[in-house]
């Protein structure tokens, strides 16, 4: 068999990027293409004037340890920096005000995010029946039959907003939010799941969610993508695959543009680290259905606005990670990250930066609005929410008209479909961020899985041969 690489991963993200370090640490040859100018996909760290911001991700969560084992491997383990403790705290907004969200009992007791008849709803969830084993309910439907709907409008869709950008009301809770159905399912009850849980994920290293802590890096979150493409070595941008085809020998076929010519890149396996909507291309020649329901898994849009302000011109302290705003409060922001001070180092000692959203299922045609009428959005709800007086130093913003994949109601039925594109071309593997989870550790997990299922097929494939 005559080919170009062992594997040839399509999209440097960092579902990409994972899968490719993983296999090479595994000694096996891999090359990645991409069609954009630079590696890293939606991460991207910049300054200006001596503020560090984010277009994409601004952190992600420690969630296990095969996280800080792999920026060990790649030498940036020590630039890693953890979120400042004041980070801890969240607020909501109620009322047009800011309130903690509370972390303990005796804070949820005292709260007024919470009327008292939500906090007497509360009592009777450990009793509340369990939902009939693989059904599907949405995330809303979830929460307000187990905690009721202010808990859902003040808790839980405004954390379902900042995630995905999308609508509790329409999100599979199987498919986005699996370990809360698990709890469910295992224990009967989310608090008794909670406690029980917890002593588990202890013995195996891990961390819930809730309490795992957020991190970035010094340079900010670029850092980890530019590592991986150091490492992984052969990574080429600009080069646009538009199709997948098994030639006679048993060669995986690529073809690839680049520059205005055409190419074919051969391999024994191939990685598609590509959003849905492109893998739905290059595999409706030979997977019809699977391209069908790759194509039927929808996007949030969503703009990023990193504002940076004089600390003199904004009232609140900006003291805990950032804000996030229930869609019942009908502002035009998802939320805000207190990005200065979430991490030392984001901007000098007298500015603020402030890293706003807008648009996703709540209104997903204003991210496409120009960069000026997206900005003043954010300075106008900023102003009203936080007191941000004036002009801000300077606002960045960035357009992503396909941000997050939407794990909607049939969602797994999708994925079941789409994997089916694996089974008529063997030897090709999807791995991206519409499958496994959308954050950055989720995408570093699901790289490192696919890349040992690659490495276990071609160990099968070496076998026949022999």
């Amino acid at each position: 068999m005559n080919i170009d690489s062992e594997v040839l991963v399509i999209g440097a993200g960092i579902s990409g990027l994972a899968t490719a370090f993983r296999l090479a640490r595994r000694g096996i040859g891999v090359a990645v293409i991409d069609a954009a100018p630079r590696p890293g996909g939606v991460i991207g760290s910049e300054r200006r004037d001596g503020v560090l911001y984010e277009r994409g991700p601004n952190s992600t969560l420690d969630t296990g340890p095969f996280i800080n084992e792999m920026l060990g491997e790649l030498g940036i383990l020590g630039e890693r920096i953890d979120a400042s403790a004041i980070s801890s705290r969240r607020f909501i907004v109620r009322g047009g005000r800011l309130i903690a969200l509370p972390t303990s009992p005796p804070a949820f007791l005292g709260t007024p995010l919470f009327s008292l008849g939500a906090k007497l709803r509360l009592v009777r969830e450990p009793f509340i029946a369990r939902a009939p084993a693989n059904s599907e309910e949405s995330v809303a439907q979830f929460v307000v039959r187990r905690l009721g709907r202010e808990f859902l409008d003040y808790a839980i869709e405004p954390f379902v907003a900042g995630v995905y950008a999308g609508d509790a009301a329409r999100l599979s809770l199987p498919a986005a939010f699996p370990r809360l159905n698990a709890l469910e399912q295992r224990y009967g009850s989310l608090i008794k799941g909670q406690v029980l849980g917890a002593r588990e994920r202890a013995k195996r290293a891990e961390r819930s969610r809730n309490v795992a802590a957020s991190f970035s890096f010094r340079e900010g979150m670029q850092t980890l993508t530019d590592a991986l493409a150091r490492a992984v070595g052969r990574v080429e941008t600009e080069r646009r695959a538009t199709g997948v085809r098994r030639l006679s020998d048993g060669a995986i076929a690529v073809t690839v543009e680049h520059a205005g010519a055409t190419t074919a890149r051969r391999a024994r396996a191939v990685v598609l680290a590509v959003p849905a909507d492109r893998a739905a291309e290059l595999v409706r020649e030979f997977a019809a259905d699977a391209a069908r329901a790759l194509d039927a898994i929808p996007y949030a849009a969503v703009a990023s606005v990193a504002s940076a302000y004089r600390r003199s011109d904004v009232e609140h302290p900006l003291d805990g990670f950032g804000v996030l705003v229930p869609k019942v409060e009908k502002r035009r922001i998802l939320g805000s990250l207190f990005s200065s001070s979430m991490f030392d180092g984001r901007a000098p000692r007298d500015t603020v930066l402030l890293t706003t959203f807008v648009g996703g299922d709540r209104d997903p045609h204003l991210p496409s609005r120009p960069a000026e009428e997206v900005a003043a959005i954010a300075r106008e709800e900023l102003g009203a929410l936080l007191g941000a007086r004036g002009a801000p130093l300077f606002c960045a913003v960035t357009h992503w008209p396909r941000a997050i994949p939407q794990y909607v109601l049939g969602h797994l039925d999708r994925i079941r479909r789409a994997e089916q594109a694996q089974a008529a071309l063997p030897g090709l593997f999807l791995c991206a961020s519409y499958r496994g989870g959308i954050s950055v550790g989720d995408c570093m997990r699901s790289g490192c899985q696919t890349a040992d299922v690659v490495a276990d097929f071609l160990g099968a494939r070496s076998r026949d041969r022999d």
